[in-house]
This record gives C-alpha cells, structure tokens and sequence, in this order.
C-alpha cells in the first residue's frame, strides 16, 4: 500500500516526550558517533538511554565518563537485541519510543521528522527511516522493510541511489536500527520477541502491529548514516542463523490462514534456493541449523500463532496487499554478485 500520508508542520514546543534507546554490545568505537548525532537532534524533549548487553569492551566506562547525562543500563551478558530493548521500553513513560543502531548516526532533524509524521498521521502507530550507507551515501541501505508472497523480509532499496525512495509513504514495516514506536500501540500488540534474540524481531512486531490495524509511515526525510557490517555482518554465521531461524518464526506466527495457502509454496521455493545460495558461500550447514532450530521451536510458535490471529483486526486482503512480490530471484542475483 503506496499511499502517501499526510505531512503537515508540527511544534516544537510541545510537550510530546520521547525515549531514544541505543542498545551497544561491544561497540565502542562506534558509540560516540551515534550518540552524538542523538545530542544534535533539533526535537529536544527525549531522553537518551544505553543499554549495554554485556560488552567486554569498555563501552560502560566511556558512556558514564562521557556522557554523564544518558542513562545507561548495563547488563551482565548479551540477552540479545530483542531483550535489551525490551528492558528500556518497559522502563519508559513517554509517548513515543525512538530506536537507533550503535553503528547509525542521524541527521539533525531526524527525531523530528519522525514525530511530526506520527502527530499527524494518528492511524499509524510506527514510521521507519531512510537509512544510507555512512560510507556511501549516495546508496540506499533500506527504505523501511517490506514483506514478500514468499514470506521473508525485504529490505526496501537495497543498493539503489539515494535519491530513489523520496515519497512518503505507508509501508509493511520499520527497520528496528532506527524507527519511531507509539508507546500505546507496544503496550498493545507486544513488544518484541525475545526468542528470536537477534534478527527479525522487527519484521515480526510490524507484522503483529499491521495485524493489529497499526500503519506503518516512511519518512525519507528522517535520514540516518549506517555503518553496515560493523556489528554482525553480511552473510555472518551469526546473521544466517538467526535469520534464517526468526524467518520460519515470523511467517508461522503471523501470516493469516487464507494466506498460508496462496504463499506455502512460494515459502518452500525460496527455502530451496536459499539453501542453494548459502552452500555456494559456504553456509549451508549453518543453514540448515537454522532451520532444524526453527522446526524445534515449532509448538510454542504454533501457540504463540493462536494468540496473534486471535486478537487480528484486518482481513486478509488488507494483508495480502501489503505483501511484496519478489520472491527471492532478483536479491540473491544481487548477493552473488556483490561476493564476487
């Protein structure tokens, strides 16, 4: 659904208080660019916190001596993306909920760009940035996430020129690295879930958010610097598990019954040529972990499916129109490419 939303002036002066969560694990070198941008924000009424995973760095030590102002909640190991994050939003009382990657850094005018789309669009309940390559700005890093026939994530502009992507628009999802939460609509549908640890969580809270009749806005003038590759990486071990497990998950778990039917078979086919793709780089068996792990988890995804289709708002159709017909044929094209 490409319609555009409704973009108007918004006030400053406001009382609408927003909590920005940067979640760091052994990120150090990265952190002082992101929380620099955050401090250089035109919108003012937010509060900055850390949440530290765990780090074996001394990320700890550089945002307390550094930037005494942050609150910093610091963890005695990793419990993942999803958990750290959810540990800040549980301890939050503002309106509005910001995440922003330790490996991002935004434009000045990037939180209130944000906020003047969700004060004037009080049907949607969450907008997505337009991330770039920090090294490459010219080039698209995503432009919000969509949602395929074949049940996987899609990275909005992947790889295309920046000047593309400059409508705004509502879309399937928001790229968790830097997006804007109602805090009302979290408290409803959920916030994210903590088995996935990392990867998807984001696609799996759009989609219970859509399911929930919550729009998506994206806001290609909330523009954020991304330095990819700096956490986890392309085509890691680490990144092809989990994202490859929290794939299996976020499609069992929310996409309608009507739908299952007209999307299994292109969600085997992309399965298949997945497969494929991950053994021409030497994946393959981490691959299959991935899967093997997804089908051990199966029965409490099944249960946690009856809970979100039960509480589901939308029809099918409304679904079906938010999905994105790429399969998987022209990105992984793109991937091999890029490896050789």
């Amino acid at each position: 659904m490409n319609a555009e939303y409704v973009v108007r002036e918004f006030c400053n002066d406001c009382k609408t208080l927003v909590t920005i969560i940067i979640v760091n694990w052994n990120g150090r070198p990265l952190l002082a660019n992101c929380i620099d941008g955050v401090q250089k924000q035109t919108f003012r009424q937010f509060d900055t916190i850390v949440v530290d995973n765990g780090s074996k760095d001394d990320s700890v030590a550089f945002v307390s001596s550094t930037y005494p102002e942050v609150k910093l909640v610091s963890l005695k190991r990793n419990l993942g993306f999803a958990r750290a994050n959810n540990i800040a939003i549980q301890n939050s009382r503002s309106k509005y909920v910001a995440l922003i990657n330790n490996d991002a850094y935004a434009e000045p005018d990037w939180l209130e760009n944000l906020v003047c789309a969700l004060e004037n669009n009080p049907e949607a309940g969450f907008a997505a940035s337009k991330m770039v390559y920090a090294d490459n700005p010219a080039i698209i890093d995503r432009a919000g996430d969509g949602y395929s026939v074949a049940g996987a994530g899609i990275l909005r502009g992947r790889g295309e020129d920046a000047t593309h992507y400059n409508k705004p628009e509502r879309i399937f999802g928001a790229c968790a690295g830097a997006a804007l939460y109602r805090k009302d609509m979290l408290d409803e549908i959920g916030l994210f879930d903590e088995d996935f640890f990392l990867l998807y969580e984001d696609v799996d809270l759009s989609f219970r958010a859509q399911l929930k009749g919550y729009r998506c806005l994206y806001v290609p003038d909330a523009v954020v610097y991304h330095m990819a590759t700096k956490s986890i990486g392309y085509d890691s071990e680490k990144s092809v598990y989990y994202g490859h497990r929290n794939l299996e998950w976020t499609y069992i778990q929310n996409m309608p019954k009507k739908l299952i039917f007209r999307t299994i078979g292109p969600h085997f086919l992309y399965i298949i040529f997945a497969f494929i793709f991950f053994i021409s780089i030497g994946h393959g068996r981490t691959y299959l972990k991935a899967k093997k792990d997804a089908l051990k988890g199966l029965k409490k995804s099944i249960n946690k499916r009856k809970e979100v289709q039960k509480c589901r708002k939308v029809n099918s159709n409304y679904i079906r129109q938010l999905l994105d017909s790429e399969i998987l044929f022209p990105r992984y094209a793109r991937r091999l490419r890029q490896k050789r």
